[in-house]
C-alpha cells in the first residue's frame, strides 16, 4: 500500500473508519493506515513496520500519560475512576499506582524526577517525594480556591507552569461540582519560593501545553473557544521571556472541526496534539510541522485526550483515548522532561 498525501482524500476517510471496527487482537498489516501522511515532511517520522497497538482498556476517561525511564513505565490517569495507573513495558502488566488520586488529571516530572500532578478533586497541584509523600505545591490563588488544575510542564529552571481552566469543578464526573472562584489562567508557580503568578488568562479555557526544544515558545491549548460561536479552536504560541512570563500570543494552528487537548512536542520542534470531538477520520492524533502547517495525523476509534514520547529512545508516543491506551514507535524523540 502506498502512503496517501492528501488530507482529505475518499481513500484516506476510509481507511481511517475502519479504525473503529479493527480487531486489536489481530496482527495489522503494513504499513498501517492509521498513519497518515499529509505532508511529506512527516514522511520521515513514520516507520513502515510500525503499528498502533492498544496496550490497555477500561478507563473512563484517560488522561495525563508521563514516562518514568528509570523504572520503564508510564504512568496516567483515569479521572472519573479516581485512579493513577501505572504500564510496566517489560511485563506488559497494568496496576493501580494511586487509588484515590483527588481525580487526577496531568502529569509531569520535575528537574529531580518528580511526579507533578493536577487533581482536579483536591482543586490543587501536588508533587510526590520519592519517598513518596505528597505535597502540596499550590491549592489557592489571592484567598481563593484554584478552579481545577488541568495539565502541567517544567521549564529547565525547575518553574512549573500550569493550566486551570476549572473542567473538574463543572461536574461531579471528573470532581466535585462548585463554583469557578477565579478567572481561568495558566499559572507559573516559582520552584524556590513557590510563589505563583499569572503568565497568562487571554484564552477562554487553557488546556494542555508544552514548551518548544529550545523552551524559547510555550504552545497552549484552548478548549474554551468553538467554530459554532464564531471562534477558532486552537493552539497558542507565545514567546517565553527569562523564563518567566509569556508575550507575543498569536494563533499557531487552527483545530478545525475538532478540538486539542494534551500536546507534546519532538527534538524537531513539531507539536504533536491529541485530537478529538471531531467524528471519525479525525479523532486521534495531528501532528503539526512548527510552522503551523498540519504535516500528518494518526487515526484510532476513540477521542484522544493527550500524548507524551517515551521508552528507551523515547521514540514511542503513547496516546490516551477515552477507554484506552495506545502506542507507536515512531522516527523522532520527545523533548526530554529532564
Amino acid at each position: 500500500m502506498r502512503l496517501n498525501y492528501g488530507a482529505d482524500s475518499r481513500a484516506t476517510r476510509q481507511l481511517a473508519l475502519k479504525m473503529t471496527t479493527r480487531d486489536w487482537r489481530e496482527p495489522v498489516r503494513y504499513p498501517d493506515p492509521a498513519v497518515h501522511v499529509i505532508d511529506r515532511r512527516f514522511r520521515r517520522y513514520v516507520i513502515g513496520s510500525a503499528a498502533v497497538e492498544r496496550l490497555y482498556t477500561g478507563c473512563r476517561w484517560a488522561e495525563g500519560p508521563v514516562w518514568f525511564g528509570d523504572s520503564r513505565a508510564l504512568l496516567w490517569s483515569d479521572i472519573p475512576n479516581d485512579r493513577i495507573l501505572r504500564w510496566d513495558e517489560i511485563t506488559g502488566e497494568v496496576t493501580e499506582y494511586r487509588n484515590p488520586a483527588d481525580n487526577a488529571n496531568g502529569n509531569t516530572r520535575d528537574r529531580q524526577g518528580r511526579l507533578v500532578t493536577c487533581e482536579h478533586g483536591a482543586r490543587r497541584v501536588t508533587r510526590t517525594e520519592h519517598d513518596g509523600t505528597v505535597t502540596v505545591l499550590m491549592d489557592s490563588f489571592e484567598g481563593k480556591r484554584l478552579n481545577a488544575p488541568n495539565d502541567v510542564v517544567v521549564h529547565p529552571d525547575g518553574g512549573i507552569w500550569f493550566t486551570d481552566p476549572g473542567y473538574g469543578s463543572l461536574v461531579n464526573y471528573e470532581g466535585h461540582k462548585a463554583p469557578l472562584e477565579i478567572p481561568e489562567y495558566t499559572f507559573r508557580i516559582d520552584p524556590d519560593t513557590l510563589e505563583a503568578t499569572v503568565v497568562d488568562d487571554t484564552l477562554v479555557k487553557p488546556n494542555g501545553l508544552a514548551f518548544s526544544p529550545d523552551h524559547k515558545i510555550l504552545y497552549i491549548v484552548d478548549t474554551g473557544s468553538s467554530h459554532k460561536r464564531g471562534h477558532p479552536r486552537t493552539i497558542s504560541a507565545f514567546d517565553v521571556v527569562d523564563g518567566k512570563t509569556l508575550t507575543n500570543g498569536r494563533v499557531f494552528c487552527d483545530m478545525g472541526n475538532g478540538s486539542s487537548d494534551g500536546i507534546r512536542v519532538d527534538i524537531d520542534g513539531n507539536v504533536w496534539s491529541a485530537a478529538g470531538w471531531g467524528g471519525d477520520g479525525y479523532d486521534g492524533v495531528h501532528v503539526f510541522a512548527p510552522d503551523g502547517a498540519k504535516i500528518g495525523e494518526i487515526h484510532l476509534p476513540e477521542v484522544v485526550s493527550n500524548v507524551c514520547f517515551g521508552g528507551v529512545k523515547r521514540n514511542r508516543l503513547f496516546m490516551t483515548g477515552s477507554q484506552s491506551l495506545y502506542a507507536l514507535y515512531v522516527e523522532t524523540q520527545g523533548v526530554p522532561y529532564v
